[in-house]
Parts: C-alpha cells; sequence; structure tokens
C-alpha cells in the first residue's frame, strides 16, 4: 500500500478492531443505514435456464423462473456454511434462501460500498468471537449492530469506483493463473496419458489391439483385464453393518472417497479403527503397494498405499492389489489416465451420482509387458509430475498472495487508511 498516502488527520473510531478512521468519517450500526430481513423459501426447484438468480447459503448462485426481489441488494449466509465469507452484490429481480440475510434501501450509503466493506471486514468481527467459536451461525441482532466507518456519498462513490478498477485488474492476473494451472494440468494429464499408453520410445513399432480409445500400442505390450493379475473387493455391508466401529484415538485410518486425491491421498479429515478390528477385516485390510480407487462420488481418483498397517478402506472404495508382475506405482498411473476416466465415465449408468463396480473394475483393461518396463515408464512420470506438481503449486501461491493483496486493498480503502479521494481512472 505505499504507493497511496493516507489521511491527513485520523480519530478514534470506538470500534477495537477497526482503530483509527479518518477524522471526518463517521461510525455507524448496520441497522441504521439498511434494511435487513431473511428469504422465506427453503428450497426451490432450479433451472439451468432460469431467469432469476436463486441466492444459497454457499458461492453457488442458482438459477429460477420466479422472483420475491428487484432492487440493490447486498446478501450474506446467516447460518450454516459460509458465515462471514459468502457475500454477493446484485441490482435486480432475484430470490433468496431464508437462512440468507437480504441488505436493501440503504440510507446515505452505497449499496455497493456495504459489500465491499462487509465482505472484506466482516471475518474480523466473526472469526474474533463475535459468532459462535465455529462460526456457523449469524443471528440478526449482532449482525444489526455490526459498525461501518462511512464517508459521504460522493467520497463512498470515489472509493467505489477505485476498488471496482483495481479489483477487476487483480481478477484479471487470478484469472491468468488459473488459466495456467488449467493448462499445466491438462499437459501433465497428456504426458501420464501417453507414457502409459505408448511407452518411452518413440521409436518402438506400434500394434493396434482394437481396444477402443486405446489405439495403437507398442509391439511387445498385451492388454489384460484388471481381475486377471489383481485381487479387487470392499468392505462388505455386512461387515460395516455389524462390525465397523469408528475410534477417536484408533491406530488405522480408515480411508473415505473424499481422502483419495490424483495419485495422493488427503488426510486432513480422516476416520480412524482400532488396528484390531483392521486384523479382523483382513480383506479390506491394505497395504504397501495396494492402490485404493474410489466406487461411489468423485470417482477416476486413485492413489497408492505406501506403509503397512497404517491404512483400511472404508465403504465404497475398492482395494486393488496387484500381483507380482504389475508396477503398482505404474498401474497408479494407468487407473489416473484419461484412458480409463472415459472409459469409467462411459460405463456409468447411475442416474444419480457416479459409480463404479467393483466387477467393472475388475474387467478395465490394462498394459502387460516387463515389470522392469514397467518401472522405467512409473519412475519417468513421477519426475515429470514433480516437475508440473511444483509449476501448479507455484500459480496457486501466486493466486493466494494476489487474492491478499485485493483483500487488503479494499480493507484499506473502505476503513479509510488509504486516501483515493483523487484517484481518476487511468486513460485507455
Amino acid at each position: 500500500m505505499s504507493k497511496y498516502q493516507a489521511y491527513p488527520e485520523y480519530k478514534d473510531s470506538g470500534v477495537e478492531w477497526l482503530g483509527e478512521v479518518p477524522n471526518h468519517w463517521d461510525i455507524k450500526k448496520l441497522k441504521f443505514i439498511c434494511n435487513v430481513q431473511t428469504g422465506d423459501k427453503d428450497t426451490v426447484n432450479a433451472v439451468d435456464d432460469g431467469s432469476y438468480p436463486f441466492f444459497v447459503r454457499s458461492q453457488t448462485v442458482e438459477r429460477i423462473n420466479s422472483f420475491g426481489a428487484d432492487c440493490e441488494a447486498v446478501l450474506t449466509a446467516g447460518d450454516g456454511v459460509g458465515v462471514g465469507k459468502v457475500f454477493h452484490y446484485y441490482c435486480g429481480k432475484f430470490d433468496y434462501h431464508q437462512r440468507v440475510y437480504m441488505l436493501n434501501n440503504f440510507s446515505s450509503v452505497l449499496g455497493r460500498f456495504v459489500y465491499y466493506y462487509l465482505s472484506n471486514n466482516f471475518y474480523k468481527v466473526a472469526l474474533e468471537g463475535n459468532a459462535k467459536s465455529t462460526v456457523d451461525s449469524l443471528r440478526l441482532p449482532q449482525f444489526l449492530n455490526f459498525e461501518f466507518s462511512l464517508p459521504n456519498i460522493c467520497e463512498q462513490r470515489n472509493i467505489v469506483n477505485f476498488l471496482d478498477h483495481e479489483t477487476a485488474k487483480i481478477d484479471k492476473l487470478i484469472e491468468k493463473q488459473q488459466q495456467l494451472i488449467k493448462l499445466l494440468k491438462e499437459k501433465r494429464q497428456a504426458v501420464i496419458s501417453h507414457a502409459v499408453t505408448k511407452g518411452l520410445n518413440p521409436d518402438a513399432p506400434m500394434k493396434d489391439l482394437g481396444v477402443e480409445w486405446l489405439g495403437e500400442v507398442p509391439e511387445h505390450w498385451e492388454v489384460s483385464k484388471v481381475g486377471h493379475c489383481a485381487f479387487v473387493t470392499k468392505l462388505t455391508g455386512f461387515e460395516y453393518t455389524n462390525l465397523w466401529k469408528i475410534e477417536e484415538e484408533g491406530e488405522v485410518i480408515a480411508l473415505r472417497g473424499f481422502n483419495v486425491k490424483e495419485r495422493k491421498l488427503e488426510l486432513n479429515d480422516v476416520e480412524r479403527i482400532s488396528s484390531e478390528l483392521s486384523a479382523t477385516l483382513f480383506r479390506s485390510k491394505l497395504a504397501r503397494g495396494d492402490i485404493v480407487f474410489p466406487c461411489t462420488g468423485t470417482i477416476g481418483n486413485a492413489a497408492m498405499i505406501e506403509k503397512d498397517d497404517r491404512f483400511h478402506i472404508n465403504q465404497n472404495i475398492a482395494k486393488i492389489r496387484f500381483d507380482v508382475t504389475v508396477n503398482p506405482k505404474f498401474a497408479n498411473f494407468w487407473l489416473t489416465s484419461s484412458f480409463i476416466r472415459t472409459l469409467i465415465d462411459r460405463n456409468n449408468t447411475s442416474g444419480m451420482q457416479p459409480v463404479v463396480l467393483i466387477g467393472d473394475i475388475r474387467k478395465l483393461p490394462i498394459p502387460r509387458f516387463s515389470y522392469i518396463e514397467q518401472e522405467e515408464i512409473a519412475d519417468y512420470l513421477d519426475s515429470v509430475v514433480n516437475r508440473f506438481n511444483v509449476l501448479i503449486s507455484s500459480a496457486v501461491s501466486a493466486i493466494y498472495l494476489i487474492q491478499e493483496r485485493r483483500t487488503a486493498l479494499i480493507s484499506a480503502a473502505v476503513t479509510g487508511k488509504i486516501d483515493v479521494r483523487n484517484w481518476e481512472p487511468p486513460y485507455a
């Protein structure tokens, strides 16, 4: 913020989190600058081509063909995930969930100024104890007493114009980084799919096995089925209903579908069972080299287990244990290739969430060739994928830093830490 100057004089706002504000600014509570009300709809029949937005408690906005309001409004979650984090600004016809607050009929304040102010400062109160400790509920009396530092309308308009212009530039930078991440992921996936279907030798003689979408493979390769070279199973309903017991201090992590990402495990939120129960359910116990493959929901991911006696499969995850002819690292890349994902999507017949049956996993094709060559391909892909991951991680970090700057800039402008009264948009 060094390139922006401060106001010449400040005063104590009397609000702990806000600190000092420009000398001529006022402090007002939300209830004195607009109306606040909740919606009267719990659920709606959303349609893809609906004429009007329906605001729910998350960042998602559904589309409907009826509306309950036609105004300039700021909307925020009143209960559930996203309290103090989800804000929308909208002008026009819309409707909203009963656990969403709508702010309208603004008095001596611009609605867009309120949007910028709340969306970048409310968390300072919500996350410091003004809401429940879990920040899952925003009660109306608490919300109505949220305090604003307000300049006059003319100055608010200057601040809003400044922020609209500057955040648009920042958002373009974020979009470019997001596009870069998308391209890197696509390139990474293309490299994987090429290596596991064509091998590493560009001069190798090729042949067509007649397998749809697979195309030509090296002449010395054959294609078999996963079930011919692997034991594939899952936790049975009887085992889950009669024996399964979660223990907070359990020694073994019971993997669920969302713990299995693209060739890695995400262990921030896990369930646990005892090592005794894991040993009892030996058929679904995981060992080093096993592949875990979600069967329901987010299918198409897979991860290789790298330690013995630490993991077990929960419901709706397949355990794939290949025999000694298949390198598990190669198999992990193969099972997350574009070819296999296309095949799974094609075979999915569920009208609800995606499902792949154990029998269908056993029928999945897999190339068969020497273990040494499989290992060479897996090692090559480890190296290449790591390089892509470094680039993706750098782009993600850049987005995080840009977003931090965006938040800091907005907060500084709407609380008077920087003076933009004389700002003018640059000529095109």
